[in-house]
């Protein structure tokens, strides 16, 4: 056992190795020949002094023989050291989320979902929004590497009012009572949609909902946020559960059915794995040109949409008309004149019914 002349009074802010190879240097022992004396492999006493190693109880027994140090001491030192590093790295990291938490629009949120108490947590808050144990845990799900969101070039959003705003969609579509997804009722479902175009919003949102939710389709408006550039989005929260987003950003109705129309197709023709984030040109790739055609021919077939484009005969009247023949809303008809360079951006704009947030 140690006496008081060979007792430590060690800044246990420093590695246990570096004590470690002061008694070695202070007893002339190489780190070899105390592993001989121990009986342990010197890879052992080399990661010991390294850093890379605690010192156990059973190892601290064994450097009280050999080196006349209490074993005590040695795991006091250890057990410092490993508490000082925790509380360094606890405080990084809470340095870390508190830049994280920073980083969402939380006045926009504020309104909606995230209202910590006065003086509360926001890191908690924001946590428990997204129904996360951590901020790493955050990443491993929300993390553009983990999300593969298909935008055209031109699109940006901010990565976190992104995911926030998708996570608003969750909350909504987790209160929407829904069946197992049906694809052959989810087809049905949105034919009856079609029909509904001529409707007003938002009496044909709630029908619209109705219809894809007994096909196990959620369907959500969600306001935007002012950093979410997005008009639409659709992803599966699981095998059988689809969701559709809607963000009305454009505020006519010629834009919503047709983001409605478009991430259907995604539902119906691309994979589950991702989410499909799209922007006002749904441009930019395979998928997004297939949905945008998709989407197109449903509202209007091919064929019967290059019939009338040929007559070149694009009067409110012929609009009009031609929507009525169809069953669709006349600003649908509208926005794809507009959309093929057929009628002026500023032309007719008065048959697009106008969108408005009233809650907030």
């Amino acid at each position: 056992m140690g006496t008081a002349t060979n007792r430590y009074e060690p800044d246990y802010t420093v590695p246990p190795g570096w004590v470690l190879k002061e008694r070695l240097d202070a007893q002339d022992m190489t780190p070899a020949e105390l592993a001989r004396r121990c009986g342990r492999s010197a890879k052992l006493i080399s990661e010991i002094v390294a850093g890379k190693a605690p010192i156990e109880p059973r190892t601290a027994l064994q450097f009280e023989k050999v080196l006349g140090v209490d074993a005590a001491i040695w795991l006091g030192i250890e057990t410092d050291y490993r508490l000082q590093q925790t509380r360094a790295a606890e405080a990084e990291q809470a340095v870390a989320a508190a830049a994280w938490s920073r980083s969402f629009p939380i006045r926009e949120l504020a309104k909606r979902a995230v209202r910590p108490v006065a003086g509360g947590d926001l890191v908690s808050a924001l946590l428990a929004f997204f129904a996360v144990a951590s901020v790493e845990a955050w990443h491993a799900k929300y993390g553009e590497a983990n999300v593969a969101y298909r935008h055209s070039p031109s699109f940006a959003s901010d990565r976190f009012a992104l995911a926030a705003w998708l996570r608003l969609a969750e909350l909504d579509a987790a209160d929407q009572p829904r069946a197992h997804y049906s694809e052959s009722g989810f087809k049905d479902a949105l034919k009856q949609v079609r029909r509904l175009t001529r409707t007003p919003v938002p009496e044909s949102i709630r029908e619209a909902r109705g219809l894809c939710n007994s096909a196990g389709v959620a369907l959500s408006l969600v306001e935007p946020l002012s950093k979410a550039r997005l008009s639409g989005a659709a992803w599966w929260l699981s095998a059988r559960h689809p969701i559709i987003a809607l963000s009305t950003r454009h505020k006519t109705d010629d834009h919503l059915w047709f983001s409605l129309f478009h991430e259907a197709a995604h539902i119906l023709l691309h994979g589950k794995k991702s989410v499909f984030v799209d922007g006002s040109d749904n441009d930019g790739n395979d998928m997004e040109t297939e949905a945008n055609a998709w989407a197109a021919n449903f509202l209007v077939p091919r064929a019967v949409w290059r019939r009338f484009t040929r007559l070149g005969v694009f009067t409110r009247a012929a609009v009009q008309q031609f929507a009525e023949e169809q069953g669709l809303a006349p600003g649908i008809v509208v926005g794809n004149l507009q959309h093929e360079g057929l009628l002026p951006w500023s032309h007719l704009n008065d048959l697009k019914a106008r969108l408005q947030w009233t809650g907030k």
